[in-house]
């Protein structure tokens, strides 16, 4: 890609926000164990910390799907650059605060924060990148790459927890301890750095100011999603986003809470290395997907075909991982890990090259949000409260087993109901952003 000195920096800041907010999200499968463990002083797997576990996985994709919708209003009421870095700025500082909790409704509340940031932040940038790139293939490659760095995200937090977990003593007392799950939080206000310093540098998008300054911008609306020409492109998308999100939510991020039951005669700090191996292998399939989605986003026309490219394995995938591997080979689990983090990430990026190409200016962020956020942050992520339910109830002679079974059925649920649902998903058009 030939880009301006300007572009790269563009890109440079979306990488950045991109990156981190997955490194904020991924953070609380990590930490949730050793959080609820000196907070609520539960005992893994009882009704009391699967109800917290529950709470701290769903609750904040309430509040991100909520605020998150009228930040996609916003973006498109106020302008992308906007809301972009404050909504970057407040899940960066939302992580840190997190760090410093002393009660489970503190660590709770601040996770709510930090997931509205994540989630108005998604919305932001993709419509500013959309819009920033007119041309259909650079746009299809900078939105594919700079997505990718996603999963690098997930990679950093998956090394700063090791690093924590292994130098935890090394590092400042904090609430009369040394926990790394303290540390890994706190490492959330990074991105806020270097962005007070780029900031001044970012240009908005030129589509939308010139139709704000030339007063023909049309105010967004949220009835407008649900007018005959973008029923079903609304409808769809929500659904299948939903699905992605429940095959994350509901199946990948229960595995650190899986794996200690294949290392239970390992003392601690191994059984929380050995999640953060898990870990990486995902983390490292994912960044795979995310960079083979932009690698055929501009070689594979038809987008229904590009979406079952990961689709259609993930159906056999799903059910190896969760229902032998999770339970019998932690080798094979860390490979399983890898295969199920690509084909179900790389469909997170699919969302973010194929939502503004549905969409006019005037209702891309609204429309975006809706998807996002109803879908994939409220409806999606509930996959994680039905999993810990199911649980509780399902045969096995271990809470990792129980788990695992119950991650299975929610896992090759959503893959199906998503597959299914490709079939009425609406083809953009091959060239240019709705108008």
């Amino acid at each position: 890609m030939n880009l301006t000195r300007t572009q790269w920096l563009i890109c440079l800041v979306a990488a950045l926000g991109f990156a981190f907010d997955i490194y904020e999200l991924l953070m609380l499968p990590l930490i949730v164990r050793p959080a609820l463990l000196e907070l609520a002083g539960a005992a893994p797997g009882s009704p009391e910390f699967n109800q917290w576990v529950g709470m701290l996985f769903y609750l904040p994709a309430v509040a991100g799907g909520v605020f998150g919708l009228l930040g996609g209003y916003l973006t498109d009421l106020l302008g992308r650059r906007r809301v972009l870095v404050w909504s970057i700025l407040l899940y960066a500082f939302s992580a840190m605060a997190a760090g410093y909790a002393t009660t489970p409704e503190m660590l709770l509340l601040f996770r709510c924060t930090t997931f509205v940031g994540v989630s108005v932040e998604f919305v932001a940038a993709v419509a500013w990148l959309a819009e920033l790139f007119p041309d259909h293939k650079q746009r299809e490659s900078v939105l594919g790459y700079t997505q990718a760095f996603s999963s690098i995200g997930g990679l950093l937090v998956t090394g700063a927890y090791f690093l924590a977990v292994t130098y935890a003593e090394s590092f400042p007392e904090i609430a009369g301890g040394h926990e790394a799950w303290r540390y890994t939080l706190i490492s959330g206000v990074i991105p806020a750095l270097p962005l007070m310093i780029i900031r001044p540098f970012l240009p908005e998008s030129p589509e939308w100011a010139q139709k704000k300054a030339a007063g023909t911008l049309k105010r967004p609306s949220l009835g407008e999603l649900f007018t005959p020409r973008f029923r079903q492109t609304t409808i769809v998308t929500t659904i299948m986003f939903a699905c992605s999100y429940g095959a994350a939510f509901g199946a990948i991020q229960h595995l650190p809470r899986i794996v200690p039951g294949l290392v239970a005669d390992l003392e601690r700090t191994a059984q929380e290395q050995a999640v953060a191996g898990v870990q990486s292998f995902q983390e490292i399939g994912g960044l795979i997907g995310r960079f083979l989605l932009a690698f055929l986003a501009v070689r594979i026309l038809s987008r229904r075909s590009l979406l079952r490219v990961f689709q259609v394995p993930g159906l056999f995938v799903m059910p190896l991982v969760f229902l032998y591997a999770a339970t019998n080979d932690l080798t094979l689990l860390k490979w399983g890990a890898a295969a199920i983090g690509l084909l179900t990430v790389a469909q997170f990026s699919f969302w973010g090259n194929y939502l503004p190409s549905v969409y006019p200016v005037h209702l891309r962020g609204t429309g975006e949000s809706f998807a996002a956020n109803i879908g994939g942050r409220m409806i999606g992520t509930s996959a994680a409260w039905v999993t810990t339910t199911l649980a509780t109830s399902l045969p096995g002679t271990t809470p990792p087993e129980k788990l695992a079974l119950a991650a299975a059925i929610v896992g090759i649920a959503t893959y199906v109901i998503g597959f299914a649902s490709s079939f009425a998903l609406p083809e953009p058009s091959a060239e240019d952003l709705v108008d």
